[in-house]
């Protein structure tokens, strides 16, 4: 009795467990922000796009093919050529993402990894199409005009393939080393002339002052011999005055006492 008791939970347990393996089978789950398409081995890729959750499928009938529909980003380098035909080295950084209702014809025509066959390609192609209408120059001074060509032409590019691009920005920009090295050359040269202009300007200012302190001085001894003329000796007597004054003056700050001996003429020096 107890042989067909155990006999009846071991058939019980298996046929639950095969159950349960079918049952798992035919579930599957679609996270937050992807999306699935079904491939069906008698009808083919589906055009229902599955959206988030879990769901059921007919086990080795069905398979799901889950894509990623979240923004993702990609940087793409490309060199080409300005319109001056200098070598260019451009760094594209990508925000892109799947249109949902067009993942069936996405992974029917292009496949799952859709981002490494399409996008090095036709950013390759607008870029040299882009970058070619600009000088070497223009790319530096125009640089937004030219990331805003950029975005727009790939943008619609990149939809005929079912894309979405949310951003597309310009991350480097170099030019070839004989660009460079010209750059650098005009820079020196120019700064070269700066500096050879300031020391013209400074000599001119130079030989303005000294012309305006030789009149100056001209004026001075024309004013002073003119007073001599005039005044004579009292002249002399009043710069004599000033001169004792000021150095009554200097005597008063002074700590050390200073004497003058009677009928002394030298002046006796003054701390400083």
């Amino acid at each position: 009795m107890a042989a067909k008791v155990f006999e009846s939970i071991g058939k019980f347990g298996l046929a639950l467990a095969i159950a349960g393996g079918v049952v798992n089978s035919a579930l599957y789950n679609v996270d937050a922000g992807h999306r699935a398409v079904i491939f069906d081995r008698f009808r083919g890729v589906q055009d229902i796009v599955v959206g988030e959750g879990t769901h059921f499928l007919i086990p080795w009938v069905q398979k799901p093919i889950i894509f990623d529909c979240r923004s993702r980003p990609r940087n793409v380098p490309v060199i080409t050529g300005s319109k001056d035909l200098q070598n260019v080295n451009i760094t594209l950084r990508i925000l892109f993402r799947p249109v949902a209702s067009q993942l069936p014809r996405i992974y029917t025509s292009i496949g799952e990894d859709y981002d490494e066959r399409v996008l090095p390609s036709i950013t390759t192609e607008i870029l040299k199409s882009v970058v070619a209408r600009f000088d070497a120059g223009e790319l530096i001074t125009q640089r937004e005009l030219v990331s805003r060509q950029v975005s727009d032409d790939l943008t619609e590019r990149a939809a005929t393939f079912g894309l979405i691009l949310d951003d597309v920005s310009l991350t480097h920009l170099t030019f070839g080393k004989e660009f460079t090295e010209a750059v650098e050359a005009k820079q020196v040269a120019q700064q070269e002339a700066e500096r050879a202009r300031f020391v013209v300007e400074k000599a001119e200012q130079q030989k303005k002052a000294a012309i305006i302190s030789a009149e100056g001085d001209s004026k001075a001894a024309e004013l002073i011999a003119n007073s001599l003329a005039t005044a004579g000796d009292g002249l002399i007597e009043l710069r004599k005055l000033e001169a004792a004054e000021d150095i009554a003056y200097q005597l008063s700050r002074s700590r050390n006492i200073t004497y003058l001996t009677q009928g002394q003429s030298v002046l006796l020096q003054l701390p400083q």
